[in-house]
């Protein structure tokens, strides 16, 4: 049975949230789970907007990228009901704003369906019969200043950048912003009332598994604040092969002219257009945009008035203009109704009739208007709105004296100094009441608060206490000596616990110093800034100790993402466990303290899924390939440094086992020699691996195909494995070659997304493994367990303690196994278990003592100083 759409309250309607079902089967939504179609998107928000009733009553709710987050949403607009739209990840903005407005019905986020809380059956409030959003627009979320938007702000809004975006019920565009941002929900709107898809995920553009969502969905539309453009630039979004992408748009602060020469020219190359984009929340998003084939030639410009709208210059002769520049005046019909600071002005109808933006501007000739200048001491910073007296009032309730000035990359705070209060502690109260990254908060601590010889306030003397900005990017320090990045606000040492302290400034600090970066930022991901196999350990470890848990994926997400709380218990990554139990396995088998074989092929597989994990990603090509080299420059420098070292104390190696060529040159020797196999056979792989993504085709095949990529290699490397089409013998050529396929079948199962997938590539390990040691079927099962395990199990329960062993084995295997050669000989006429223990304490002390190396050699070839950590890691 149909659903009939519910009777709506008292007052107007939103038209494009009422007429969903019009579009029939085409698809509305498209998230990771499957496809949506606007039926079945009508039918749901129907049904809840039974559940929110017919009398009018103003309904909170926590925006987010969510198929329930937008149900509701959109019930509410077809109903009648106001929306209070608040942050779905800022749940101390949730409550400041349910204490400020008291709403008559507070959505709260779960799993599955959301659960809607009536707290009254009427309202408590009287509500204008055109109200329909109420949005934040400053940078404290928490803020009680609401803008007031009608049915048609809404309507109108959407209907113009449609008809300027030339959006067709085929495109399908990302919500790369929040929804509860206007311009994330002006995209949202807008291709709903055309009858077109959303790619609906809760992911970042840094996130790998965001680009193959995109893909797959035959994504058409891009949208992003200038912080955006700075991920996709890390990412290599102009190597990308995104053959449906028909339009990119930019706004929430201004991109510098040069950029947007630089995207424009890229999307003619590419074929497709580059928006860029001006609004504010109080025009319910948008207000101006400029053509796209005006981009490249005037990239100064914010353009003309998006259709409906207009644009008049008023004079301000106080502020010293130039002829012809006038603040920036909009006229529309998606000019807010007003601002509510209390719940009696949501009685209020429209109190304003144009928009005083505050921007200074001028006309062109061509009819091109021109931001010149901001006449309020607003800033908008990577898209948020932010009132330096605002943060000036709040920093005064906790007793520090401040000044608050700074343009679009950051706000400068000038603090006099107070016991208690030193840079770290006062940035970190100002990001979390801004919603802003640390690297956008520059505290400087003073004596006295700069002053005019009026005794008012000297806001230019406080910018220009402003760190420069190549300083500030390389990770310079403020007046105390705190890093300005973030990264010694932790002040955790490598080997300990964290005191319980998980907030995004502690986090960018325990980043920062296990990855060695000083570009920490919470929009990072570890393996965004480059994390691989080695330090993955190390990093999972001292996350578990903060978060209380350790979240799925969290290599790919965003610092500022990951939240503590207690999960159901202590978990082990599975492909940590099985580097821990291989180099084990290997150590006691060649001590003869015991015999289980297969532990360096099963690490060749594990190999193989970190290889995908954490090289592969979605950076551009010039970087995997760096990333690459660097991988490999881990693995064989420190095995050269100790093959040197052996060559002076014993005479088991020669010189190709220091040039890592002896298995290349004697693949027949079963001397001592062939120690080394394991290493040699896995740099030739990646090497293998780097010359390959050189190749601009194989790069792109391996992006548009990440799962067929290497099965299709799994089938190429079965070739040597089973010395067909005339290959020589095993024996005669170098392990690289004939173990190479475990390496893709490693690979494979990291890249695996569905059942059917899962089982394909286990099937083929059952199928392989057996018989490539002959007679040896305990060394295939065990290579065969651990495989599967790899491929079906993400964690495996655990303890802290077992934790903490496997880490440390884990992240040390490469180091245990080069080094045992000459360790266990010592110990073993005493005693084969010391002899293991021995081993294995001696290769992690090895490893991190390469690690500290390899850090302090990073910083003098940075020309950096040695961080206020480093004495304590």
């Amino acid at each position: 049975m149909t659903l009939l759409p519910s009777p709506p309250a008292r007052g107007s309607v939103l038209p494009l949230a009422r007429t969903l079902a019009l579009h029939g089967d085409r698809t509305a939504l498209v998230t990771a789970d499957g496809e949506i179609s606007y039926r079945d998107l009508a039918e749901r928000v129907d049904r809840t907007a039974l559940r929110l009733g017919t009398g009018r009553r103003l309904v909170l709710l926590p925006g987010a990228n969510d198929v329930e987050a937008l149900v509701v949403h959109l019930a509410a607009l077809s109903a009648g009901h106001p929306v209070l739209l608040v942050p779905g990840d800022h749940p101390e903005a949730a409550a400041a704003l349910t204490a400020a407005y008291d709403p008559d019905v507070v959505v709260h986020p779960g799993p599955g369906q959301w659960r809607i809380e009536e707290r009254r059956a009427g309202s408590a409030h009287t509500l204008h019969p055109d109200l329909a959003l109420l949005l934040s627009t400053s940078g404290s979320t928490g803020s009680p200043k609401l803008v007031r938007l009608s049915y048609e702000n809404l309507q109108a809004n959407a209907e113009s950048i449609a008809e300027y975006l030339g959006i067709r019920a085929s495109d399908r565009a990302a919500t790369t912003l929040p929804m509860h941002y206007c311009y994330g929900l002006s995209v949202l709107h807008s291709h709903l009332l055309r009858g077109a898809g959303l790619v609906l995920a809760g992911l970042s553009v840094s996130d790998a598994c965001f680009w193959d969502l995109f893909r797959a969905a035959r994504g058409t539309a891009l949208a992003g604040v200038p912080y955006t453009f700075d991920l996709l630039d890390r990412v290599g979004f102009a190597d990308m092969d995104l053959p449906h992408l028909r339009y990119v748009t930019q706004a929430g602060g201004r991109l510098a002219p040069e950029r947007v020469v630089r995207y424009a020219e890229l999307g003619q190359r590419q074929g497709w257009d580059l928006f860029v984009m001006y609004g504010q929340t109080e025009a319910t998003a948008r207000m101006a945009y400029l053509p796209p084939e005006l981009a490249a030639a005037r990239p100064e410009a914010i353009g003309v008035p998006v259709p409906g709208g207009s644009f008049a210059l008023e004079p301000v002769p106080d502020e010293g203009t130039a002829a012809g520049v006038g603040e920036l005046v909009y006229s529309g019909p998606n000019v807010m109704l007003g601002y509510a600071r209390t719940p009696d002005d949501l009685a209020l109808g429209r109190t304003v009739d144009v928009l005083r933006t505050g921007d200074l501007a001028r006309r062109t000739d061509e009819g091109l208007y021109e931001i010149v200048g901001r006449r309020s001491r607003f800033l908008k910073i990577l898209g948020l709105r932010i009132d330096p007296r605002q943060v000036e009032t709040m920093l005064e309730r906790y007793g520090v004296r401040a000044l608050c000035a700074g343009d679009d990359d950051r706000i400068v705070v000038a603090a006099v100094r107070r016991p208690g209060w030193d840079v770290r502690r006062i940035r970190r109260r100002v990001t979390e009441e801004c919603g802003l990254p640390v690297r956008a908060v520059d505290v400087r601590l003073v004596d006295e608060l700069p002053r005019l010889a009026n005794g008012k306030p000297d806001y230019p003397a406080v910018r220009g206490l402003a760190r420069p900005a190549a300083k500030a990017g390389a990770g310079g320090t403020d007046s105390d000596g705190a890093d300005s990045g973030g990264a010694d606000s932790g002040g955790a040492d490598s080997g300990g616990a964290d005191s319980g302290g998980a907030s995004a400034a502690d986090l960018c600090a325990l980043y920062a110093r296990i990855l060695d970066r000083t570009d920490v930022t919470p929009d990072n991901s570890f393996v965004g800034l480059g994390g691989d196999s080695l330090s993955y350990v190390e990093m999972s470890l001292q996350l578990e100790e903060r978060l209380g848990h350790l979240p799925p994926n969290w290599h790919l997400t965003p610092i500022r993402e990951l939240k503590r709380r207690r999960g159901p218990g202590r978990a082990m990554e599975t492909s940590v466990a099985l580097r821990a139990v291989a180099i084990v396995c290997v150590v006691g088998t060649h001590i003869r303290l015991f015999e289980i074989r297969g532990g360096a092929h099963l690490l060749l597989a594990v190999a193989g899924f970190n290889f995908a994990r954490f090289l592969l990603t979605s950076a551009e090509r010039r970087e995997r390939l760096r990333r690459t080299g660097r991988g490999i420059a881990r693995i064989a420098l420190p095995c050269m440094a100790w093959t040197g070292f052996a060559l002076l104390v014993d005479d088991d190696y020669d010189l190709t086992n220091l040039l890592l060529v002896h298995n290349l040159i004697n693949p027949q020797d079963m001397g001592p020699g062939i120690h080394l196999w394991f290493v040699e056979a896995l740099v030739y792989i990646l090497l293998t691996m780097l010359l390959l993504l050189a190749v601009p085709a194989v790069d792109r095949a391996e992006r548009r195909f990440p799962f067929a990529l290497p099965v299709a290699l799994v089938a190429l490397g079965l070739l040597t494995r089973y010395e067909l089409v005339g290959l020589p013998d095993r024996s005669q050529i170098t392990d690289a070659v004939t173990v190479f396929w475990l390496f893709a079948l490693g690979w494979a199962a990291a890249r695996t997304r569905t059942v059917p997938q899962r089982l394909l590539v286990t099937l083929a390990a059952l199928a392989t493994i057996p018989g490539f040691f002959p007679g040896e079927l305990r060394r295939e099962l065990f290579v065969m367990a651990g495989f599967a395990l790899l491929t079906w199990l993400p964690t495996l329960p655990s303890t802290r303690r077992a934790n903490q062993l496997a880490g440390l084995l884990a992240g040390s295997s490469l180091a245990i196994y080069l080094t045992h050669w000459q360790i266990y000989p010592i110990f073993d006429d005493v005693s084969e278990p010391l002899a293991l223990v021995a081993s294995l304490v001696f290769g992690v002390v090895y490893a991190s003592g390469v690690t500290r190396l390899t850090r302090a050699v990073r910083r003098v070839t940075r020309a950096e100083p040695v961080p206020a950590t480093a004495s304590r890691t």
